[in-house]
């Protein structure tokens, strides 16, 4: 191979690096790969990639040398300070119209600010969501660019190769201009966090009120995954509950530690929600649900001391409550989804990516930890109006929610009976309870800032903003209209 003959370089050789340049080059792409370290990558050469056509380097300077021009560099290395520290010696080895790409779960706004220091140096800076895990990464992920239309245009051939395919469409579609990647790969987490905490509270249900042990949780699950819940969570799911622990005989999941981990992209959606005003209850439920699991200790301690509610045997029909805990699920599983396309269309407003939903949909739809069957009734609920506000609103939806509405009242209130902690599907329940109603009793929540800080209110029979002496002083009337164009005086006490 001679020294100007690769297609792609990539750095970074952990397991998604190692399998990213795999899958290029089993696609037909020359790979050039560097790692820091370089028994890593020495140790790739002579192992996985041995007799292919993927070349290993040293240094740098050797890793470039080894690119086409125009050059395509894929950073796979971890968020923050490292994605700094290899753009620093990468970019002054680059010429104009060469293209960085950041591979890993970057934060949008980090993505932004380095997207604008290279495109002023003339390098282009790609920010790609990819999502797969280990073996989307081999095999075929889904993939979320985000940088100019021109960076696109040189990488495209690439990846829309390399990326998982849906009924001979890639799961690879151009985002929007800088950080439009890295934020929709955000959003698909912070809806992954959701999916999974309902798949966990479906099970505590099951488990706990119903007394289903492994093998029969498998085979409930294995049967949910061949109707509407059809999903890569809910197949591997099915598949936990069958292995089985060696050292102990018993199912392994059982002798897992109650005790989750994050990464930080959770609570990133989070933190974007609150900035954007945007409602993702379901989201937040699940993140917070991993911070109450990670405080173990505490919570063996807390069950022996606080009171539990009266142990009750379950008395009802056990198959029409499993279809009940079917039916939350996947009425809780819209709204989280809802939230999360709403968020979306937020971010698209706030930064001026003009994200088209539609085939973020449709790029979720393989490849992808949330893949799902039900992720095309989404692109078919955008593709019928694109200017859809809520997924709810959308006829076919709407009419899955009537159907389920009934099941999913009745699996969480028989939950709240037996004491079964279902935070994510109580609050996606909440979610459609508060936006279904026309009157909520914010009108006294207005009431009571008007009274302890004079933040105003409006009238529902009259224009104009309003503030009341809620204690009346003699001769004084009790309520008097202010400039309705003025904004609410602000005042301590909120």
């Amino acid at each position: 191979m001679n020294a100007n003959q690769c297609d792609i370089g990539l750095i970074g050789l952990a397991v998604m690096g190692e399998n990213l340049a795999l899958n290029l080059e089993s696609k037909g792409f020359s790979v050039a790969v560097f790692n820091r370290t370089t028994e890593v990558t020495e140790k790739f050469a002579a192992g996985r990639a041995k007799g292919k056509n993927i070349r290993p380097t040293r240094t740098m300077e050797e890793f470039v040398a080894a690119l086409k021009t125009p050059r395509i560099a894929m950073m796979m290395v971890k968020a923050g300070a490292p994605v700094d520290s290899v753009i620093s010696q990468l970019a002054p080895l680059l010429e104009k119209g060469d293209v960085i790409i950041d591979g890993g779960n970057s934060l949008f706004t980090d993505t932004q600010r380095r997207a604008k220091e290279l495109e002023d140096k003339g390098i282009h800076f790609v920010g790609m969501g990819v999502s797969g895990g280990e073996e989307g990464a081999l095999k075929g992920p889904s993939l979320m660019p985000g940088g100019s239309r021109e960076s696109w245009e040189i990488i495209a051939p690439i990846f829309r190769k390399i990326a998982a395919q849906v009924d001979g469409e890639p799961c690879c579609r151009y985002m929007g201009p800088d950080g439009a990647g890295h934020y929709v790969k955000m959003v698909h987490n912070g809806i992954e966090y959701g999916d999974i905490q309902l798949i966990c509270e479906a099970y505590a249900i099951l488990k706990d009120i119903l007394a289903m042990q492994a093998a029969e949780l498998a085979d409930v699950f294995a049967e949910w995954n061949k109707g509407e819940l059809d999903s890569y969570l809910i197949e591997i799911t099915s598949e936990i509950f069958r292995k089985i622990d060696p050292e102990t005989g018993k199912p392994l999941v059982d002798m897992i530690l109650d005790k989750a981990g994050q990464k930080g992209t959770g609570i990133w959606t989070l933190q974007s929600a609150i900035k954007q005003s945007v409602v993702i209850s379901t989201i937040n439920a699940a993140v917070e649900a991993r911070v109450i699991s990670s405080r173990k200790e505490e919570r063996v301690a807390a069950s022996k001391v606080l009171p539990q509610p009266r142990a009750r045997k379950f008395k009802g029909n056990r198959a029409r409550f499993v279809d009940a805990i079917r039916d939350a699920l996947y009425a809780s599983k819209i709204v989280s989804y809802t939230q999360g396309m709403e968020l979306l269309r937020s971010g698209s407003t706030e930064y001026k990516w003009n994200l088209n939903l539609s085939d973020i949909a449709t790029i979720w739809r393989g490849g992808c930890i949330i893949r799902a069957k039900f992720l095309n009734l989404i692109v078919g609920a955008y593709q019928r109006d694109s200017a859809l506000h809520n997924l709810l609103l959308d006829r076919y939806f709407t009419k899955i929610i009537r159907k389920a509405q009934r099941n999913w009242r009745v699996a969480v209130s028989t939950t709240i009976k037996h004491g079964v902690a279902v935070p994510a599907f109580s609050a996606s329940l909440a979610y459609f309870d508060s936006y279904r109603q026309a009157r909520l009793p914010a009108n006294l929540l207005q009431a009571q800032r008007d009274f302890f800080g004079a933040h105003t209110y409006e009238r529902i029979d009259k224009p104009g903003v309003f503030h009341t002496e809620w204690i009346e002083s003699e001769g004084e009337s009790a309520e008097k209209a202010t400039e309705p164009k003025s904004p609410p005086p602000h005042h301590a006490g909120e």
